[in-house]
């Protein structure tokens, strides 16, 4: 109407059709920038523990059931050679950066070397930066405190369990897998329910709250980690079975897959399903879906019970079985949406360079990612020649400081360079049986070459230290744990039924105090949600009628005299009170780094470290 009123006005007529282009436009930007922020893919990342490629019926298990994960393997670009560690902490480390664990400090589950390095940046703060939604539910097993936290590295919401597994040293004491109690968002909770519906329920309940904004979800199951409990419905039809060795393993996994259906019913119902990038892997090798031939080597040996898609080892071996898993990926407004076999050689540290490419992530900061994006090997373009002659190399330390070729699989094509000793050629033995290092002696000199190339240049990394920072803000105060002593032997007390049955050792832990003053240091032998004193008996847990959940250990009754303790230089001691939660001293600390340790003297003339240590900065 206002235009035909002056329609003889040319004047008019301009001004009025510039205002309305200037108004068009800046409407435009403006629904561009918001619908660009709305039209970027939501990542969903699930990560189930200890599932190994042949624990999937559509990769050829027989006696499996996985309805849900075998419908998204049928619409997914499938990776049939992808590596990861052949231990969970090493593999998130790798998956988080788009670097080799080893570079990011993480070789090993326990001993401080499951802490990722201060100064690693992970898939969740890059996401953060590009304006998505981020959190985490399940298992993080890259660090219980500060700098290491799930909040301290890019995650928004935050929901838990503590250490690697349900049960260890800093989980809540006597969680069994149901109605057990969670880190949220850096606050003790309890839930009701099953371990794996509550992760896939609140994770839902975060989608839903974010799902007018990109978001990205890093769903990680502690499921099916050991102990392997879950509601006998999901255990009973696998009992009886000759074929399966761990009928609750396989119903850990069964429950699983149900949440998966749930999640993708909840996707499509929420129209969120089509621009959502779905991807489902696992951190290594199967744990119990495969039996050792007898008298074999526990983690490397042939497979003679269960189904191991052929392959050698399992979970921790540097044989296949232990570190090829599968990887599928679904996006449907990405053109991601029929099932593709991709046959190159791929590896966890390309998760998130594919991530940045999918999604049109900015990087802050040049990262220097280990791994390459697999875009062009999913759409087929230029760009696949960067995998033919690819080099992959995983290993599985599990000491304090790395040592060339432990336990180590080299890759290239279908060669496989075992410790540097013993060669095989998958395309004519799969199963690894036939060491042929002898008849190739010029292959063995072209990739040991390699690998010292590749060894010198990552080397550099392990002078790095993981350093748990006391008196910050951040977290004040702050439980140290067992789990993550610095020590020579293989293992720390990583699980509650080392402190049940009085584990006798001792490591360090490498602290940076984060400003001068004065300290207090309380030192337990039982966490302080158990109200235990040094001297006391721990109840046994009950066995969970209706479940696997099996009865605690009986604990041990520890007779501690006195306590010790060791940082800056400074040495204190006292008698104990054995019929008290702790040992208290107090010390005055300077800034800086340093190391601490702690002794408690038995009667037998035994020593050992407090298991658990309260730090807190006084006012």
């Amino acid at each position: 109407m206002m235009i035909r009123n002056i329609k003889n006005n040319t004047f008019h007529l301009v001004l009025i059709a510039l205002s309305l282009l200037v108004s068009s436009c800046s409407s435009v930007a403006k629904k561009k920038e918001i619908s660009g922020l709305k039209e970027k893919p939501n990542v969903i990342l699930i990560m189930v523990d200890d599932q190994g490629y042949g624990d999937i019926a559509s990769l050829g298990n027989e006696h499996i059931k996985t309805p849900n994960i075998d419908a998204l393997h049928d619409v997914s670009a499938r990776f049939t050679q992808y590596h990861v560690s052949p231990t969970c902490a090493p593999t998130r480390a790798a998956i988080l950066t788009g670097r080799h664990s080893n570079r990011t400090g993480v070789w090993h589950t326990v001993n401080g070397r499951s802490l990722i390095l201060e100064r690693e940046t992970t898939m969740a703060q890059v996401f953060k930066d590009n304006g998505y939604a981020t959190g985490i539910f399940g298992k993080w097993h890259l660090g219980d405190n500060y700098p290491f936290r799930p909040q301290d590295k890019g995650f928004d919401e935050v929901l838990v369990h503590g250490g690697g597994g349900i049960e260890q040293t800093m989980d809540y004491w006597d969680n069994d897998y149901f109605d057990d109690t969670y880190w949220h968002n850096g606050e003790l909770e309890k839930y009701n329910g099953f371990c794996t519906d509550i992760w896939f329920e609140n994770a839902k309940a975060y989608i839903e709250e974010n799902k007018d904004k990109p978001f990205f979800c890093y769903l990680s199951t502690n499921a099916a980690h050991s102990p392997y409990f879950v509601d006998e419905k999901y255990s009973d039809p696998y009992k009886d079975n000759e074929n399966i060795p761990n009928a609750a393993f396989y119903g850990l996994i069964a429950n699983v897959d149900e949440n998966i259906g749930k999640l993708v019913d909840y996707l499509e119902a929420s129209k969120l399903m089509d621009n959502t990038i779905l991807i489902f892997t696992t951190d290594n090798g199967t744990a119990s879906g495969a039996k050792i031939e007898e008298g074999g080597d526990r983690l490397d040996g042939f497979i003679a019970n269960g189904y191991n898609a052929g392959m050698r080892g399992v979970k921790a071996s540097m044989y296949e079985g232990g570190h090829r898993v599968p990887l599928f990926i679904h996006w449907k407004d990405g053109g991601i949406t029929v099932g593709k076999d991709i046959n190159e050689l791929t590896a966890h540290y390309d998760i998130l360079p594919t991530l940045v490419e999918l999604c049109g992530l900015e990087l802050k900061k040049d990262l220097d990612f280990d791994g390459t994006s697999l875009v062009p090997l999913i759409k087929d373009e230029k760009g696949k020649e960067k995998f033919e002659d690819r080099v992959i190399i995983t290993n599985s330390q599990r000491i304090e400081n790395p040592e060339p070729w432990r336990r180590t699989a080299f890759m290239q094509g279908d060669w496989r360079v075992i410790n540097g000793k013993e060669l095989y050629s998958l395309d004519t033995d799969p199963e690894q049986r036939n060491n042929i290092a002898a008849q190739h002696p010029e292959k063995m000199i072209e990739f040991k070459k390699a690998y010292d190339n590749w060894w010198k240049e990552i080397s550099p990394s392990y002078e790095a230290q993981p350093y748990i920072i006391i008196g910050d803000e951040a977290e004040n105060p702050t439980t140290v744990f067992g789990h993550d002593w610095h020590t020579e032997r293989i293992a720390s007390p990583w699980h509650q039924r080392h402190i049940r049955f009085g584990y006798i050792d001792n490591g360090y832990w490498l602290i940076r105090v984060a400003e001068s003053g004065t300290y207090t240091f309380k030192l337990r032998r039982w966490p302080e949600e158990t109200g235990l004193a040094l001297n006391a008996k721990a109840p046994i847990r009950p066995a969970l009628p209706g479940t696997t959940v099996k009865k605690s250990v009986e604990s041990k009754v520890l007779s501690i005299n006195k306590a010790k303790i060791e940082i800056q230089d400074q040495v204190l001691s006292k008698e104990v009170d054995p019929g008290q939660e702790y040992v208290e001293f107090q010390v005055k600390l300077k800034e800086g780094e340093t190391k601490l340790q702690t002794w408690f003297n038995l009667e037998s003339n035994e020593k050992l470290g407090a298991y658990y240590v309260q730090i807190s900065k006084m006012p």
